[in-house]
């Protein structure tokens, strides 16, 4: 049982038969009154996310999420497969439960795969990916006295925001979280 007092940003728990995690948690001191631990939650299953007050007394069971590292396969129209590296178990799941989570990731490479008493709920890819540029715009020099940006295709079909200096054929490296080109590799 985890008390609202001792909230933390990423700690998941089941309050009132839902399984949410802590993005935002802030105590607030009033002048006046009882202090109480303010909230932003966001409900795994569902994504949803709601603010919430509570006192710092009031305790919460933790809910058990399993992250197991599971190695993409490939793409089977809306489906996509997955398998377990240790046990070599495939699972196969929907494009509604995936979402853009694969947006950077190649076939064979290695996701975790989230779920709540079995059942699945998301795919989080490796936090940096590297991939390879399949098509760009030539940057010219001299367009811009600041650092400007061209969009650019990788090889798994997302666009990205890339420097001028970098051509098709280069290799980057990519933030999943974000989106964003991180350097040259």
């Amino acid at each position: 049982m985890i008390s609202a007092g001792d909230f933390r940003n990423g700690i998941t728990l089941e309050i009132d038969g839902q399984v949410v995690q802590i993005l935002e948690f802030q105590h607030v001191k009033p002048g006046k009154g009882a202090a109480f631990v303010r909230t932003k939650l966001k409900n795994v299953i569902n994504g949803g996310v709601v603010e919430r007050t509570f006192r710092p007394t009031e305790k919460f069971p933790a809910a058990r999420i399993d992250r197991v590292d599971m190695q993409y396969l490939y793409a089977d129209g809306d489906l996509y497969n997955f398998m377990n590296t240790e046990n070599y178990e495939q699972v196969a799941l929907n494009q509604d439960l995936i979402g853009d989570a694969l947006k950077f990731v190649k076939e064979n490479e290695i996701c975790k795969v989230c779920s709540y008493n079995g059942s699945v709920f998301s795919v989080e890819p490796p936090l940096f990916v590297e991939l390879e540029v399949t098509d760009t715009e030539p940057g010219f020099k001299g367009d811009t006295a600041t650092g400007a940006s061209k969009p650019a295709t990788v090889e798994t079909g997302a666009v990205v925001s890339v420097p001028l200096f970098v051509e098709t054929g280069d290799k980057i490296k990519i933030d999943t979280r974000t989106g964003e080109y991180l350097s040259r590799v």
